[in-house]
């Protein structure tokens, strides 16, 4: 068998045929071969540098927001914040991935990013390494967050742009940038899902 794949690449590579070649998964990458299912199917970094797998987060609501320290919808933290600490302890997390994709509104290190968010607005929810959310470079998480059928795909518009995410890992609403964290319908579907069993 060995002998045979030889000659087969030999016999292509003659002809001009390419063989595909094999490339070692991405970063954040669900470590299956197959199309993710959920965002629970990621492992990302930490702040610090820290491994953690999304599944740690089975049966708890989820809201993914791309941030930044620079930017008109910076004060937005203080929402986020908000709501974190009145519905953690029901199941509900916010998860920060702060992203240099629109202006350059999040210039600083991953260390920078964690100070000025615990200095300024007293982040306690779980802060992630920078990571890109458009372009070539587009993180697997983001990738499989946009290739989402709309309402809920498409790309991300701007900083701040969140995605509540069920207990199961499913993303079932997005929200603009615009929308401030404690906007009577992120809070309705928060509380709607936060009712339902896992």
């Amino acid at each position: 068998m060995q002998l045979h794949a030889t000659w087969l690449r030999v016999v292509m590579l003659t002809i001009g045929i390419a063989m595909p070649a094999t490339s070692p998964a991405e970063p954040g990458a669900p470590s299956k071969s197959a199309e993710p299912a959920g965002v629970l199917d990621f492992t990302m970094n930490r702040i610090d540098g820290k491994p953690q797998k999304l599944s740690d987060f089975h049966g708890h609501v989820l809201l993914i927001v791309n941030v930044a320290s620079r930017c008109g919808y910076t004060p937005q933290y203080e929402g986020l914040e908000a709501i974190y600490e009145e519905y953690t302890e029901r199941g509900f997390e916010v998860l920060g991935f702060p992203s240099n994709d629109f202006r350059g509104q999040e210039p600083g290190t991953n260390a920078e990013i964690a100070d000025f968010c615990r200095s300024t607005y007293g982040v306690e929810f779980p802060m992630f390494e920078k990571l890109r959310v458009k372009g070539r470079e587009k993180h697997p998480l983001y990738r499989y967050l946009t290739s989402l059928p709309e309402p809920l795909g498409g790309e991300v518009q701007w900083n701040f742009q969140k995605y509540l995410v069920d207990r199961e890992g499913r993303v079932v609403h997005k929200f603009s940038p615009s929308t401030s964290p404690r906007d009577a319908q992120i809070v309705q579907q928060i509380e709607t899902l936060l009712g339902q069993e896992s």
